[in-house]
């Protein structure tokens, strides 16, 4: 059984992880680019754990700017095999109110600028989203939410716009008509890319407007959204390293199957797959290679 090492990706105002004991910063590179900055190395409690911001630090990266391909593959040439997203996010729903984090279950993409797959001409797989989080990961994330006292809803749709404006009236009374919960700009492609990568993923939606279909609330703002962001950043910190100290030292197999999510999807054939992809998939396609890793 593999160790678990958890990687964080923060979004907007979660830019460290405090409490990290021996940190240390490293530049990973990656067959698909640069990662958005350096990983953040150190352990809390007994848990290894691995951090990027989804941004930068300055936030430099607009949500189409994000080289998400890359960001993922740092993360398995680092190790993670579980991976929690932290990101900002508007509510359609009053009950999911600025402030509260949602534990999302499910995704809609509606980006349409960004590489969502690894794979390709020369090796194309099929891997499922039907339940894109790992159980186990969210159900850990909420324990740690209940021990922290930090206000917290399970399950919701998270449809994922490309941005990076924010919604016009008339989109956001449409996709609260279709029963979306709440909207961002982050979390996809990167929950297919964890899934193509067999790591097991969650996301904490950190509420903080209701977009602009409200009646009774301000059209949404990045005034208003930062200055919540900046009260959510703290709750956020605290409740990612109640998850870590909690966490047990060895990865729990998903029942959801993110971590053997590449049996039975690759499709092309061995003897015509293009080996300039191969080498690219190389850390992607680590297990089913017998490559796995296990860094120190």
């Amino acid at each position: 059984m593999a160790r678990a090492v958890v990687g964080i990706i923060g979004g907007s105002g979660v830019y460290d992880l405090p409490g990290l004991k021996n940190a240390r910063r490293e530049t990973v590179t990656t067959p698909w680019g640069a990662p958005s900055d350096d990983l953040l190395f150190g352990e809390i409690g007994d848990t290894r754990a691995v951090f990027l911001p989804r941004h930068g630090r300055g936030h430099r990266l607009s949500p189409s700017g994000i080289n998400y391909r890359a960001n993922i593959d740092a993360m398995k040439r680092a190790g993670v095999t579980d991976l929690i997203s932290v990101s900002a996010c508007g509510s359609f729903r009053t009950k999911y109110f600025p402030g509260l984090f949602v534990l999302v279950d499910q995704f809609i993409d509606r980006t349409y600028r960004r590489e969502s797959s690894f794979f390709g001409n020369g090796c194309v797989a099929h891997v499922s989203m039907a339940h894109p989080i790992a159980p186990l990961l969210s159900e850990r994330i909420f324990n740690a939410a209940q021990a922290e006292g930090v206000d917290v809803a399970r399950g919701g749709t998270y449809l994922c716009i490309e941005g990076p404006q924010f919604s016009s009236s008339a989109e956001s009374l449409h996709f609260k008509a279709s029963e979306c919960d709440v909207i961002g700009m982050t979390a996809m492609p990167e929950a297919k890319l964890a899934r193509e990568a067999e790591i097991s993923y969650a996301t904490i939606a950190m509420v903080t407007d209701f977009d602009c279909w409200h009646p009774e609330h301000e059209n949404v703002d990045i005034v208003s959204v930062i200055e919540v962001v900046k009260k959510n950043a703290s709750a956020a910190s605290r409740l990612v390293a109640r998850v870590l100290h909690d966490f047990p030292a060895d990865h729990e197999p998903c029942p959801a199957g993110s971590d053997r999510a590449l049996d039975n999807a690759i499709v092309t054939a061995p003897e015509a797959r293009d080996p300039s992809l191969l080498q690219k998939l190389d850390a992607v396609m680590a297990r089913v290679n017998g490559g796995v890793r296990d860094p120190a």
